[in-house]
């Protein structure tokens, strides 16, 4: 049974998208979010027509649903991303296995959340993503060794060479590269970069690190990525 959504604190008023083909939890979920964060939250009951409400309106977070006939969440995400829609997305699933996270979050998605789940971790799901999306005072370009990021141009370079990052990827790198030569244990990563706390039983941070080193280091000499064994990963030259 979700909790009383009531008595969660309200911050400042998002526009959330809401697409869910349950139309109980769907209402449940909208009222909810309402309350919660007293802000206006669109429904969709299917993926087509999110995408539509989605590619005409500008919302601070979306939040859908995988499993839908017709156009899937999954769709929705990579039609949204290809088009370089930057806007946070939750998916909420029903798989909650390793390679089916790791396929949400190929598709474009920052966050995952396993159903059957409680209201109040969507809430905290969707605070973190809300805060992440937050403009910081941070520095835009971000240099190491051969390495270059700029994070309000959203692109990565390496000795001159453009490298196309997932959202995720990018987010993942920018923590290195803000603190080169600093060891990250997995929960760390998981903290800082997914704002959540991962079950220690998958390995998503580690298929992501593959990801990086596949993009950031493979065809160069000089790797950047390490493991530090028993400690986590670090940014540093070799």
């Amino acid at each position: 049974m979700m909790p009383c959504w009531r008595c969660a604190k309200k911050p400042d008023m998002p526009r959330i998208l809401l697409i869910e083909d349950e139309i109980k939890t769907l209402e449940a979920l909208q009222e909810g979010l309402r309350e919660s964060f007293a802000s206006r939250v669109d429904a969709a009951a299917d993926g087509l027509a999110g995408l539509e409400l989605a590619l005409a309106n500008t919302y601070d977070l979306i939040i859908s649903d995988i499993t839908m006939p017709g156009m899937s969440g999954l769709a929705v995400c990579r039609e949204l991303r290809s088009r370089q829609y930057s806007t946070p997305i939750l998916l909420l699933t029903a798989l909650g296995d390793t390679d089916h996270i790791v396929e949400g979050l190929d598709a474009g998605a920052d966050d995952y959340l396993s159903k059957p789940f409680e209201f109040k971790e969507l809430m905290a799901r969707a605070k973190a993503l809300l805060r992440r999306a937050a403009p910081t005072p941070q520095a835009a370009l971000l240099r190491f060794a051969d390495l270059e990021l700029n994070s309000e141009a959203k692109s990565v370079h390496r000795s001159g060479q453009p490298i196309s990052l997932t959202p995720r990827e990018f987010a993942f790198l920018e923590l290195l590269l803000q603190n080169p030569g600093r060891v990250f244990s997995k929960a760390e990563i998981a903290e800082k970069v997914w704002e959540i706390d991962f079950d220690t039983g998958t390995n998503v941070v580690e298929v992501y690190v593959n990801y990086l080193r596949n993009k950031i280091d493979k065809g160069f000499d000089k790797k950047l990525i390490h493991t530090q064994f028993g400690q986590g990963y670090v940014l540093r030259e070799s």
